[in-house]
């Protein structure tokens, strides 16, 4: 049998500009409506061609990652309205409940998951283990770890590197938030449930560290279950 093999491409300086852009805004070191630097303050800091930064950053902002405002600069764009409202609209008229919206992250984040475990780099490690540690301070707090609990799965749709689930993902990121904030709200009435949780993302995170994708898409189902099977019982 006769095996076609593809020529291997080299991958082009403002796809790797546009590659490291992406990554910060979705892991959040870029914040929504922060102004992020100048394409020669870019060019000069990843050591390009102003056109390399200029070329990834049009993409970005055809992507709607980012928004260029006359005379101020580039921004992070908001989530997308023209996504929310259809997806608000579904779950609405659909009478779409938590359960059905904790469905639908089975089905993309276990996946993920995996995908995170194969394709991980250390910086995208650290990612996911600082939202680990966000949570784990803020409820020592009092609060709920929500911010850190969106971070951690957001960095591991980020470390599958690939664009069509960092889209969706980010797209649903305000639903994923309302999904996790009213989790916790009620999760965490049950004491014992805290740490479970805590120690449920800390397995995910141990798996996608160990680059062992079964393991990785296992615990997050097991998390995702968990959950779930909470929500189930107090119908």
């Amino acid at each position: 049998m006769k095996i076609e093999l593809k020529p291997i491409q080299p991958k082009r300086i403002s796809d790797q500009v546009f590659d490291q852009l992406r990554e910060l805004i979705f892991r959040g070191d870029y914040q929504p409506g922060q102004k992020i630097m100048t394409e020669r303050e870019l060019a000069e800091a990843l050591n390009v061609s102003r056109n390399s930064v200029r070329e990834a950053i049009n993409k970005l902002v055809t992507l709607r990652f980012l928004e260029q405002r006359q005379g101020q600069g580039t921004f992070v764009r908001p989530i997308d309205e023209a996504v929310q409202i259809p997806l608000a609209t579904v779950m609405e008229t659909q009478d779409a409940s938590l359960i059905d919206l904790l469905e639908m992250r089975m089905g993309i984040e276990c996946t993920a998951a995996s995908l995170a475990a194969q394709r991980i780099d250390a910086d995208e490690l650290e990612a996911i283990e600082k939202a680990i540690g966000e949570m784990e301070r803020d409820i020592s707090s009092g609060g709920l770890g929500t911010e850190g609990d969106l971070a951690f799965h957001m960095a591991i749709a980020a470390a599958t590197k690939n664009p069509l689930q960092i889209y969706i993902m980010k797209n649903v990121s305000d639903f994923l938030h309302m999904g996790i904030r009213e989790n916790l709200l009620h999760l965490y009435q049950v004491p014992e449930n805290i740490e479970t949780i805590i120690q449920q993302h800390k397995a995910i995170f141990d798996a996608i560290r160990r680059r062992d994708p079964e393991d990785a898409y296992d615990a997050m189902r097991n998390h995702i279950s968990f959950v779930i099977d909470f929500f189930s019982r107090r119908q």
